[in-house]
């Protein structure tokens, strides 16, 4: 899988197995200098999808290295972290979320996610305020939210299926071509912004060995929540980024989270012409929003 210049991949154990990250620890990021201050820590965390992994924030985080330490994880179930043959359920990643938080940070820091996982992240810093000094997030959703049930959704019952489920994910979706189709035809909202390489690697992710026991409890609705029960809990300051043709979830859906906690979500910013990914359709775009955010957010 894709790693930037200057990044290596670490690792770490958590309660449900090895999750591997990213960081800056070569140059032109790291020196004799760098290498001993305490500079504040940006951690990325990637959404859920077939070949979900840290990559999805590989074009962003790289601009914050100099400044920043910075870390992105693949998730237990994604990437190059371990691939526990089991149903995943919700606990499964907010535990993993915090134990990773936990694990290698010291104080509070500032959470960079996407899509479920940022929902996951606002849960953890309502229970764990501690950790977390500021969220930025793209697209945070449970895609059940507002009473909506993702589970009942046709394909969600299609995958349901026993044996049907294996054989959608080894036809449909750990393919070159069944991962081209969905990026272009569900994530991005401009297909010609989908280039070979995020291909590549979505499918590098999605062919790691039992990679689908993950992608499959994602795209069942196990993981799905309704996220407008706990999002008056949150108090951490924070910042959402919206793509406006989200396939999953439009921005009025956003916008009404983000009015049920005006004093915790304090920016609430839409992108024209956008999917539900920004960190790769423009990730550009995106730095500067993190950058303009994370001074308003202190």
């Amino acid at each position: 899988m894709f790693q930037p210049l200057g990044f290596e991949q670490r690792s770490i154990n958590t309660s449900l197995g090895r999750m591997v990250y990213y960081t800056a620890a070569g140059s032109p990021w790291v020196d004799n200098v760098t290498a001993k201050d305490d500079r504040e820590t940006l951690v990325f965390l990637h959404g859920f999808g077939g070949g979900s992994s840290a990559y999805e924030w590989s074009k962003v985080y790289p601009a914050f290295a100099a400044e920043y330490r910075v870390i992105a994880p693949d998730l237990i179930g994604w990437g190059r972290s371990e691939h526990p043959a089991r149903s995943y359920k919700i606990e499964d990643y907010l535990i993993g979320i915090r134990e990773f938080f936990e694990q290698t940070c010291t104080g509070s820091v500032t959470a960079i996610a996407s899509s479920l996982t940022a929902a996951f992240t606002i849960r953890v810093a309502s229970d764990y305020p501690d950790l977390f000094k500021s969220l930025i997030l793209t697209t945070p959703a449970g895609l059940s939210d507002f009473g909506e049930d993702y589970s009942r959704s046709f394909f969600a019952q299609l995958v349901s299926v026993p044996f049907v489920d294996r054989l959608l994910y080894s036809t449909g979706v750990a393919t070159s071509g069944g991962i081209r189709s969905f990026l272009e035809q569900r994530q991005f909202a401009q297909s010609n912004r989908v280039y070979q390489e995020i291909v590549d690697a979505y499918l590098q992710s999605a062919q790691q060995p039992n990679a689908e026991y993950a992608a499959l409890s994602f795209v069942r609705g196990d993981l799905c929540f309704d996220l407008s029960l706990y999002i008056q809990q949150l108090t951490t300051p924070t910042a959402i980024i919206w793509g406006q043709k989200s396939e999953f979830t439009g921005p009025s859906i956003g916008r009404r989270l983000a009015e049920m906690n005006p004093q915790a979500i304090r920016y609430f910013q839409q992108l024209e012409d956008v999917g539900l990914t920004p960190q790769l359709e423009l990730p550009a775009v995106t730095i500067g929003l993190i950058r303009k955010f994370l001074p308003l957010l202190n």
